[in-house]
């Protein structure tokens, strides 16, 4: 006999389970007897198993005491429900155990335990009385048990045992000398009732092996609960074994620490405390508000609490850091001579008068007042004009610190407000972190390609630049990551775009709008003689008296090789030149060279840009409009037909847009109109049909501008006279009449100009734009300016 100590079960039953491998003793009853039933809570007996239960109800303290004196048999059940005082039949589970009371001992403590030895599996099959204790009707269950040479069943067995001797040696509930029973029982049944009956099974497992009447089947069912028994062990046990090493490397970790703590201190105190005091000493200087120095102060503190070894110390390391590095009320002195002004912003950029005069205006009233908010400039034109080296040339001119952020393709809100110290690897947003490099308060802040800024689910980019740019506002702009206010009104902003209609209205109504237009041809060649060939000659180290440009060689390649708004292109066409010269120099260091025109193809190439020039001044019904590109202006010839097709049917060629057929159905209506005093019979206009085209047919055309030239053409169609050589015209007509002004003025005169045109129409609202250009353009050029249509015709059509 074997004593395996367990733990308690509940408050009722505590069991010490024993196994008997003696001899089979019979037992008296048989099926269809009625025997006394001792219920039991959360514990089952199995044959062969002895166990000591501790009793405690009046009843069944009579049964056992009865049965314990007659030598006779009880039938032990188990509750279905641990908590039923009082059980029926229903209230147990219908399998149980024929017993045999071995001993009842009176404890110390005045409780009462019986020892139960199970002898055969039995059925409760009928209550047969309740008084003075429940007597039921029983079936013997008889145990199938396999052949003693069954191999597999003693393979099962030996399996059985070893994963329980495992079990035991990582369970903290068994004893180890339960592993000692275990080796030393022989026979299999008593091995798996033992088992069974002594390890870590649910009531519900037990039961169902209870059940069982094959003992291999009995075996199965207990290896596989057995084995997810080990499993959840092993799982317990590498937790705890990951937790002790967790813990030991925390220990390690901190003696290391305080260790390095001490001989830091012996070296003469350790960085973090270096650093902290290095914040100090800088924050003495600083010239902030009261709330900026609490703010400071606060958080100072904080850092100083910390470890430095936490994960939030470096965070807070980095705040108080952009906190004290930030030019809190620091400004650079202007410059108020507008004069050397004015030279610093002619000598970097040609032309742009417009936008060089709003620099010497704000120059000028900061000089008479001494304090301004800065304005919100944004300079919107084609590419390549240079808008954003402008930005560079006025922080010189004022004097300011340049910073420049580009802000094409941002789609984050948290570039521009900063992220939430909350965040791992947080940091200010692009206008706090440029204030803090610049180190000004006031410097000349390029936002590049603005009109480029997109939205998505990270936010509104456009939306946060709201703030930046409003002069109303940003004296108090608020970064997520600082969390402090800080004043942006003294901070001059110059936005740049190409298309102001992908900018939000919101934002370009906080914008004062300043149109960088592109080069016409004599400011390129003067940009070019002025800045693009000194600059390539420095970059490939040829010296002045080595190579140079003619005018005349500048102006064809400027006409011939380049066609752009800006001055990219013709920066990399003399980049070429350049490069070839460079060879012939570093082969024949005596090689100079003076570019003409004629020499172009040869460093060059041939040309692939032709420019239309006037040569129509023998046909009828052909007239020369005026046109703008984003590549400058271009003259377009209108070509008008009549044939002796009957209704009046007007066709149109030639690419045209919307808005240019509705010029041409309104010059028709015009003259169908106003027939009589152009000299156009009714006759002519119903016999014949009438179409127009507009060369080249492959680009498209669109705008208001060519209606002038439109009525024109179909005028001098119907009369058959011809248009006045060399004239050129352009401008929106109306149904009355009446001529209305058009834009890109100043490129259209100059494409007039260089195709060979003498006279130019142009509506009276337009002599304005004449006025601003320079007068050296305008030489040779016979400007007529007309309020209506009947008065250009009158100058136009030959008598």
């Amino acid at each position: 006999m074997f004593n395996l100590l367990y733990d308690q079960n509940d408050a009722h039953t505590e069991m010490i389970p024993l196994l008997d491998e003696s001899e089979d003793s019979p037992i008296e009853c048989q099926d269809n007897d009625v025997l006394p039933l001792l219920p039991l809570r959360n514990m089952i007996l199995f044959p062969k198993v002895v166990m000591p239960i501790t009793v405690g109800r009046k009843k069944s303290l009579r049964l056992v005491r009865e049965v314990y004196q007659k030598e006779g048999e009880l039938f032990v059940g188990t509750q279905i429900n641990a908590k039923v005082e009082n059980p029926a039949l229903q209230d147990i589970y219908p399998m149980g155990t024929v017993a045999r009371i071995v001993r009842i001992l009176e404890m110390p403590d005045g409780t009462t335990t019986v020892i139960l030895q199970g002898k055969k599996r039995a059925t409760a099959t009928e209550l047969v009385s309740e008084s003075p204790f429940h007597t039921v009707r029983i079936n013997i269950m008889d145990e199938t048990e396999p052949a003693a040479d069954d191999r597999v069943f003693t393979a099962l067995v030996e399996a059985l045992k070893e994963l329980a001797i495992r079990i035991i040696k990582n369970s903290n509930s068994i004893p180890d000398e339960a592993t000692f029973a275990i080796r030393n029982i022989e026979k299999p049944i008593s091995l798996i009732n033992f088992i069974c009956s002594n390890f870590s099974i649910s009531l519900s497992d037990k039961v169902k092996l209870l059940e069982l009447n094959d003992l291999t089947e009995r075996g199965y069912l207990l290896l596989d609960i057995l084995t997810k028994e080990s499993q959840l062990l092993e799982i317990k046990a590498s937790i705890q074994n990951k937790a002790r090493l967790d813990i030991d490397q925390q220990q390690r970790e901190y003696y290391l620490q305080q260790q390095m703590k001490t001989i830091q201190e012996e070296l003469g105190g350790d960085t973090a405390s270096q650093d902290v005091q290095a914040l100090k000493e800088k924050a003495k200087t600083k010239k902030w508000s009261d709330k900026v120095r609490e703010t400071f102060e606060r958080e100072i503190r904080k850092l100083e609490r910390m470890h430095p070894n936490s994960p939030d110390f470096s965070v807070q390391l980095t705040y108080v850091e952009t906190i004290v590095n930030l030019p809190w009320n620091e400004f650079t002195k202007d410059n108020f001579d507008l004069k050397k002004a004015q030279k610093v912003l002619d000598r970097d950029h040609f032309g742009m008068e417009k936008v060089k005069d709003r620099i010497i205006e704000h120059l000028a009233v900061l000089k008479l007042k001494g304090d301004l908010k800065s304005p919100i400039i944004c300079l919107y034109g084609p590419p390549g004009v240079g808008k954003t080296s402008l930005g560079k040339s006025i922080a010189e001119t004022l004097g300011r610190k340049y910073v420049r952020v580009s802000l094409g393709g941002l789609h984050d809100e948290a570039e521009i407000r900063g992220h939430r110290r909350t965040y791992i690897g947080a940091m200010p947003g692009r206008i706090i972190q440029n204030l803090n490099k610049c180190g000004s308060s006031n410097p000349v802040f390029v936002l590049d390609e603005i009109d480029k800024v997109n939205s998505d689910f990270k936010g509104d980019p456009a939306s946060a630049l709201l703030e930046v740019l409003d002069p109303e506002q940003n004296n108090a702009f608020h970064d997520n990551f600082l969390d402090i206010d800080y004043d942006l009104s003294n901070v001059l902003f110059i936005a740049t775009a190409n298309d102001l209609n992908t900018i939000s209205k919101p934002l370009l109504d906080r914008m004062e709008l300043i149109e960088v237009s592109g080069y016409i041809t004599e400011e390129k060649i003067e940009i070019a003689t002025r800045h693009l060939i000194p600059k390539q000659l420095e970059i490939h180290g040829i010296k002045k008296n080595q190579l140079k440009f003619t005018k005349p060689a500048v102006k064809a390649i400027v006409d011939n090789y380049t066609r752009e708004s800006g001055v990219r292109s013709l920066d990399r066409t003399i980049a070429k030149i350049m490069r070839k010269v460079a060879k012939n120099i570093a082969i024949d260091p005596e090689f100079t060279a003076t570019i003409k025109p004629q020499d172009l193809q040869e460093y060059l190439g041939v040309s692939h840009i032709d420019h239309d020039m006037y040569d129509i001044s023998e046909y009828c019904g052909v007239v020369t409009g005026l046109a703008w590109t984003q590549v400058g202006g271009e003259i377009l010839y209108i070509e008008s037909s009549i044939n002796t097709q009957k209704g009046g049917k007007l066709s149109l060629t030639g690419n045209l847009g919307d808005v240019m057929k509705e010029s041409a159905q309104l010059a028709l209506e015009y003259i169908k109109s106003h027939n009589t005093q152009l000299g156009i019979s009714d006759e002519a206009l119903e016999n014949h049909s009438i179409h127009i085209h507009v060369p080249e047919g492959a680009t498209p055309k669109d705008g208001p501008s060519a209606g002038i030239a439109i009525l024109t053409a179909l005028v001098s169609s119907f009369t058959g006279k011809k248009v006045k050589n060399r004239l050129a015209m352009t401008g929106e007509i109306t149904l009355r009449g009446k001529l209305l002004p058009v834009g890109g003025i100043k490129e259209k005169i100059l494409a007039a100009k260089r195709a060979g045109i003498k006279e130019i129409i142009l509506c009276v609202d337009n002599q304005k734009d004449v006025n601003e250009i320079q007068q050296e353009y305008l030489d040779g050029l016979q400007f007529h300016f007309v309020r209506n249509m009947a008065d250009a015709l009158a100058i136009a059509i030959e008598k």
